[in-house]
């Protein structure tokens, strides 16, 4: 017994030194409890997000996932001011760097702020300087994908492709969709991506989490998907499966995020073994960490204890995450490097 205990907090301290890349997390979802209780404290009175950051536990605990949909939409409308995009960016990149994450994929969902009165200049403004200061201060990189909120509809699909394409900020690298599955349709967002694509953006919308295959189908074949946010459902399809295998496409993996919204009951239950022995690309995410009460080290203790990985497998899966990332060349390059020598000097003993 002890030296399975051992060997779990072996795979841990493994984890929490390796360098690692992160492609699916959500911007304003990834807030600390500190940060958002900061926020709540600044905005009191006008928000029934708890100030108290025990007390955000219980608020982040979810029926399924439009509750959680209700619940992180109340913590954006926390979001008030050009400040509080900075002060809550430069916080998730810190919360990111304890981690050793060296480079991440933030979505950012610019309509949400912009729709509740922050100047859609002083926002990009906001984000870029938290990441140059992040890349300065803590040796982070940082890239983002503008999202649109599903649920807004394409109102709120013509403002995010406005933001992306006329005010696009350095770090911009891909455009999404998020937000609730069920009653979104992916096709009638085609225009919009065939919009950002056109102007070298990739694609990575989310689909088959909260809705089968078709949703997966439909984000390669109409929205030229590149990767696909959670991918959940794919193992439905065998042919599904068979295409992800032969294009070699992402599926960006978030165990934690999967059982909180109720996507699957067990987290025993989840495909990712599937997905793995398909053959298929598996990045693994944390999506919205503190609201699912998770980190990126913590996903992938989860992600090996499901796959019965060791150090090797554990860094294979984060060199994944490196190629399948919209880094540079050299800087893919870099990083694997940075991966490989960390397991190299890790003692097997």
């Amino acid at each position: 017994m002890a030296e399975g205990v051992q060997g779990v907090r072996g795979i841990e301290a493994f984890i929490a030194g390796m360098p690692k890349a992160e492609l699916h997390v959500h911007h304003v979802g990834s807030a600390s409890p500190r940060v958002v209780a900061e926020l709540a404290a600044r905005h009191a009175g006008r928000s029934k997000v708890p100030v108290d950051p025990q007390a955000l536990a219980e608020y982040f605990t979810f029926t399924d996932f439009a509750h959680f949909i209700e619940v992180y939409l109340s913590v954006v409308d926390l979001v008030r001011d050009a400040e509080d995009v900075r002060a809550l960016t430069y916080g998730v990149a810190q919360d990111m760097a304890r981690q050793n994450i060296r480079y991440a994929e933030l979505t950012v969902t610019p309509y949400s702020s912009v729709s509740r009165g922050i100047p859609d200049v002083a926002f990009m403004e906001a984000i870029e300087d938290a990441r140059l200061s992040a890349e300065k201060d803590l040796g982070i990189v940082l890239r983002w994908c503008f999202d649109i909120p599903g649920e807004a509809g394409l109102a709120s699909a013509e403002e995010t492709a406005r933001l992306a394409l006329d005010l696009a900020p350095d770090g911009l690298v891909s455009f999404g969709l998020g937000g609730p599955e069920i009653g979104v349709p992916r096709p009638q967002f085609k225009p919009y991506f065939d919009r950002a694509r056109a102007a070298g953006l990739h694609s990575v919308p989310h689909a088959g989490e909260s809705t089968g295959p078709e949703t997966v189908w439909d984000a390669i074949r109409v929205l030229g998907a590149e990767r696909i946010g959670h991918g959940t459902q794919s193992v439905k399809d065998p042919a599904l499966v068979d295409y992800l295998g032969e294009h070699r496409i992402p599926l960006e993996v978030c165990p934690t995020s999967n059982l909180a919204t109720r996507v699957v009951e067990r987290i025993e239950d989840h495909p990712v073994r599937q997905m793995v022995d398909a053959g298929l690309v598996v990045t693994v995410n944390s999506d919205d960490p503190p609201m699912f009460g998770t980190d990126l080290n913590t996903e992938y203790a989860v992600a090996a204890k499901l796959l019965g990985l060791d150090e090797a497998g554990i860094a294979a899966l984060a060199r994944n995450a490196v190629e399948a990332s919209f880094l540079d060349a050299a800087g893919k390059h870099r990083l694997t490097g940075e991966i490989d020598a960390y397991l190299a000097g890790w003692p097997t003993a």
